[in-house]
């Protein structure tokens, strides 16, 4: 979301003179069941700290807000910010700020455990949790993409070590992860199968250039996905697994019509190759005994990931995800 139009030079000097501005907050029910979202009046600091950064926000993605992450991480505040992914141009620097200096137009994340909410025209935060915007990409593009672009590239380069010629499959390739993670695979060289949960998904996955190999349409709930990738493979099975969320338990024990549609994870196991890195979405994951006894003989491995396993070193080395997604 877009929250507020260009400035000039002039009204961004006044800006940084305004004493108060209001923010987004929310606030939840003493049950955790209610969520309210409030605007609050909140000090516009003119003093920046050593290593941060004041920005003026052009642009602010509105994300699933994770109460439950909070809660887990046992953040109690009566009011949390909203908005996170950001976008905009630099207003003021710190004094051991080095990466970024005024006029600067960067994007990024704010922290957990940042005071300042995004839907907000200014805010401070460290300029290690931001990177430059390069020059072709839109605000909005920006602080749309970053999230997913993240998570991507962690899943891509740092949870399963990809390289040009292994074989992917990125499961729901049509979402807003999915298809930031198969530009990057295919950037990189590899060879993507991709699954579709609807004949709109299979269409938009099928003008992918380059081509995707082979886009499997789980959509009717009669296509075997093991099968697929493995006939697509010539039995040897996949290098890398991307899923979005796996069946613990058999289609007539879950009641949500769409998990029906995900594999069962015997599915994700039989299909990977050997060696294989399975990246799973899926925080409830059990495997039993002999689930385990099959990954150990495969030599296979299973990584967790999460909106937040990104990092300093995600956030600074996966600058050129913009430029890739954009191109």
């Amino acid at each position: 979301i877009q929250i507020c139009p260009l400035h000039s030079a002039k009204q961004r000097n006044n800006l940084e003179r305004d004493v108060t501005m209001k923010g987004l907050y929310f606030q939840q029910s003493s049950t955790d069941e209610e969520i309210t979202f409030v605007f609050q009046e909140r000090e516009n600091l003119l003093v920046t700290e050593d290593n941060f950064v004041k920005l003026q926000v052009k642009a602010c993605a509105l994300s699933q807000i994770n109460t439950k992450l909070l809660a887990e991480m046992k953040m109690k505040k009566d009011f949390f910010p909203v908005g996170r992914e950001i976008a905009g141009i630099v207003l003021d620097v710190g004094s051991k700020v080095s990466f970024f200096q005024p006029d600067d137009e960067v994007v990024g994340i704010l922290p957990l455990d940042s005071e300042d909410p995004g839907f907000c025209e200014v805010v401070r935060v460290h300029e290690h949790y931001l990177v430059h915007k390069p020059e072709k990409v839109t605000w909005t593009e920006a602080a749309g993409t970053i999230q997913d672009g993240v998570r991507a590239y962690t899943a891509l380069h740092y949870l399963s070590h990809l390289s040009a010629g292994k074989s992917v499959l990125i499961m729901d390739g049509a979402s807003a992860f999915g298809t930031i993670a198969i530009q990057l695979a295919h950037h990189r060289g590899a060879k993507v199968i991709s699954t579709a949960c609807s004949l709109e998904d299979k269409q938009c996955l099928e003008r992918f250039r380059p081509p995707i190999a082979r886009v499997i349409d789980v959509s009717n709930g009669k296509v075997h996905v093991a099968e697929s990738c493995l006939e697509e493979t010539g039995g040897l099975g996949v290098d890398i697994v991307l899923d979005a969320g796996v069946r613990l338990y058999s289609k007539d024990d879950e009641p949500d019509v769409k998990s029906q549609l995900l594999p069962h994870k015997h599915d994700i196991i039989t299909l990977l190759g050997v060696g294989g890195h399975w990246i799973t979405t899926e925080e409830n994951l059990q495997l039993d005994p002999p689930d385990s006894h099959c990954l150990f003989l495969k030599g296979a491995t299973v990584a967790f990931l999460n909106d937040e396993v990104w990092n300093l070193s995600n956030v600074q080395q996966g600058k050129y995800l913009y430029i890739l997604f954009i191109d």
